[in-house]
């Protein structure tokens, strides 16, 4: 693609990946590795045992890669939970190590396993990750007699680096979650600064993502302490009471942009909040805002009033805290659950049959060319084919590029540095620069850990430099299975399903604008929060029927289109046809996202004094929406629509009008050729 200045340039969603990610230095975490994958390889030469020090030192780096979540029992489930699944993997692996084709067809069900467990959650997938790489491993390469000895050692390399990561848990204890319900206030106060500016949109989506990620931890902590600790019913009503002023939020923009900045004032009250949230201090200063009698203004204060009271309560009762998004359920509940996603769910078959091909092609080729010990194509096939890890195609690209960089440096370290207690200063050195490497982006993570695995396989194989140049060739064959068999051979990749997903979101919009307008429980405001004088006690108030729903169908519309919106975002780094479709796609999603804002304007400004809309234009708006989704689950191609939707221009529901009309215009159902 040429350039403005006439240059040959690459087009952005090849090198979109390649372009860092500005990411902090996460010290910790850096300290951590270092010692995680240092420390074992000293013991192995200290007691003249090297390859069991190496086996250690790389169950470590699997923990290390896995250790990503903040709360330290989330930390403990990430890192424990993938090293069984290691264990096994790496179990079945040696079993079968050197025995051909039985080897093949073991690791190809291991693959399909290894898919269809990765559909059912984050901690599932990495879980399914570390079975296959261990699986492929243990039959790749020699680990010492007896059978039960390497996942032992690997296992040991995991509880490493548990116990460097529970350090800090004396002194910190609930620090991840306060830090986390913390940011998500301070990202509620940007996105009140930015209130009828451009930067609008891009400040909710971070808010959407930051609730979702607090709410995350503290029901996850919650849970596994039965829901009853003071400090957590203090978190979690904390969190809750921002869902008001999250609601208030679109009618604040859409008075922002008509009447002029809100007050400073309102961010700084936010921000006040926040810092009280981090410290727990508990404090009774109460919100100084301009007085106002628009809906909106009034919407703003209320909502802050209330959260400065929640904030500042200190103890709630913990048995008066509504959880909102509901408590998760029991553990066989859960596990039934996510039995019969993996075992019902076609998009989990589809992906476990994918890998297995892959595995399987990667396998039979190893076997069937005398390539010594070539397991580095299937693992570079394992790590291509994750695709909640981002599209195969640009991560095809992206490991060859991480892979060659990180093989520079690979050989000048076999070349020049000598086996034995070398070793160790160097491994500090390069396992430091894991996660700084793995924050800036995927090819970034693979330069990091190739020379990782590498040394480390040098250690059980004593191969040296000759390494080298075998893995490279290994990684290109890797990269270039997993781009036909596991790309080009599956239409489901360049046809992508994005208009599937976008159309239930604008089903779930149709339903939450009807549901919107429905009267809200008795004593509520305008946000599900209880209004002062009605006897309701804040944030532990009961909120049942309507409001309770309307709360539910909210959140879970919000975290539906934020799971739409990184549909997106893996889409367009596809090729064409692929990625072009989803730019094509991209302002309906937009909006999408804008009508369910203007939705919930109009709703706090009904519930603050506005004139409420005639039920019959609430009905027409949700039916132009479910006919808009109608029309994206039929075709691929983007006819626009021209939607009247008559109503009152100065009515409530006018700029929710405006927003479908909008939308309409972009989208709609193809007509038949003789059509009108």
């Amino acid at each position: 693609m040429a350039s403005g200045t006439g240059r040959m340039v690459p087009p952005a969603w090849l090198t979109a990946g390649l372009r860092p990610e500005p990411a902090p230095v996460p010290w910790p975490a850096t300290v951590r590795a270092a010692l995680a994958l240092s420390l074992p390889l000293a013991a192995g030469l200290a007691l003249d045992r090297p390859a069991e020090g190496a086996l250690v030192s790389m169950g470590a780096l699997s923990g290390v890669i896995g250790d990503t979540a903040d709360a330290y029992r989330m930390r403990v489930f990430n890192i424990a939970v993938p090293q069984l699944f290691g264990a096994l993997g790496v179990t079945l692996g040696t079993l079968v190590f050197g025995h051909g084709w039985l080897a093949v067809a073991t690791l190809t069900l291991v693959a399909l396993v290894s898919g269809m467990i990765s559909s059912i959650g984050a901690v599932a997938s990495a879980s399914g990750l570390l079975l296959l790489l261990n699986a492929v491993v243990g039959a790749g390469l020699p680990m010492p007699d007896p059978w039960w000895k390497a996942p032992v050692l690997l296992g040991l390399g995991g509880l490493v680096v548990l116990a460097l990561t529970l350090l800090g848990w004396p002194l910190r204890r609930a620090a991840p979650e306060r830090a986390a319900v913390a940011a998500t206030y301070r990202t509620v106060a940007d996105l009140y600064e930015a209130a009828g500016s451009e930067a609008y949109q891009e400040k909710r989506h971070a808010v959407t993502g930051s609730l979702n990620q607090s709410y995350d931890l503290i029901l996850a902590r919650r849970t596994r302490q039965h829901g009853r600790t003071s400090s957590l019913a203090r978190l979690l009503a904390q969190l809750n009471v921002l869902i008001p002023l999250l609601e208030a939020a679109p009618a604040a923009d859409l008075r922002a942009r008509r009447h002029g900045p809100l007050p400073p004032a309102v961010a700084a009250t936010v921000r006040e909040l926040a810092d009280a949230v981090e410290h727990g201090r508990a404090e009774s200063a109460a919100p100084a805002l301009p007085p106002s009698d628009r809906p909106s203004d009034k919407a703003v204060a209320h909502a802050l009033r209330h959260a400065a009271t929640v904030v500042h309560e200190t103890e709630p009762h913990p048995h008066d805290v509504d959880d909102r998004l509901g408590r998760p359920a029991s553990l066989a509940v859960r596990a039934r659950r996510a039995a019969r996603t993996m075992l019902l769910s076609a998009p989990s078959w589809r992906y476990g049959l994918r890998l297995a091909l892959c595995i399987g092609l990667a396998q039979s080729l190893v076997s069937l060319i005398a390539v010594p010990r070539s397991y580095w194509v299937a693992l570079t096939v394992t790590f291509v084919m994750k695709p909640d890890f981002g599209s195969v195609f640009s991560r095809a690209v992206l490991r060859a590029v991480g892979t060659c960089l990180g093989l520079v440096s690979a050989a000048l370290v076999l070349a020049e540095v000598p086996r034995g207690w070398w070793d160790v200063p160097v491994m500090a050195v390069l396992a430091a620069l894991i996660p700084v490497f793995s924050a800036k982006g995927y090819a970034f993570q693979t330069a990091a850990v190739t020379p990782v695995i590498l040394l480390l396989s040098d250690a059980l194989n004593q191969q040296g430099f000759d390494l080298v140049l075998p893995r490279l060739y290994d990684s290109l064959i890797g990269c270039a299975i997993a781009l036909v068999a596991g790309y080009l051979l599956w239409p489901e990749s360049w046809h992508s399903r994005i208009g599937d997903r976008l159309a239930d979101a604008v089903a779930d919009a149709a339903a939450y604008a009807a549901l919107a307008f429905r009267p809200a429980a008795p004593g509520t405001g305008a946000s599900g929060a209880a209004v002062p004088g009605t006897g309701s006690s804040g944030a532990g108030a009961s909120r049942p029927g309507v409001d309770a729903a309307r709360l539910r169908a909210r959140r879970k519309l919000y975290r539906d289109l934020s799971a739409v919106r990184s549909e997106f975002q893996r889409a367009l780094t596809e090729p064409p046809p692929t990625g072009t479709r989803a730019a094509a796609w991209w302002p309906l999603a937009i909006a999408v996202e804008r009508i369910v804002d203007a939705t919930t304007a109009a709703r706090i400004r009904v519930a603050h004094g506005a004139p409420p809309p005639d039920p019959a234009e609430v009905a027409e708006v949700a039916r132009e929406l479910r006919e808009l989704a109608d029309g994206l689950r039929a075709t691929d191609v983007l006819v626009p629509v021209r939607a009247h939707l008559p109503g009152d221009e100065d009515g409530v529901l006018a700029p929710l009008r405006q927003e479908v009309r909008a939308a309409r215009a972009i989208a709609g159902p193809e007509l038949p050729p003789d059509g009108p």
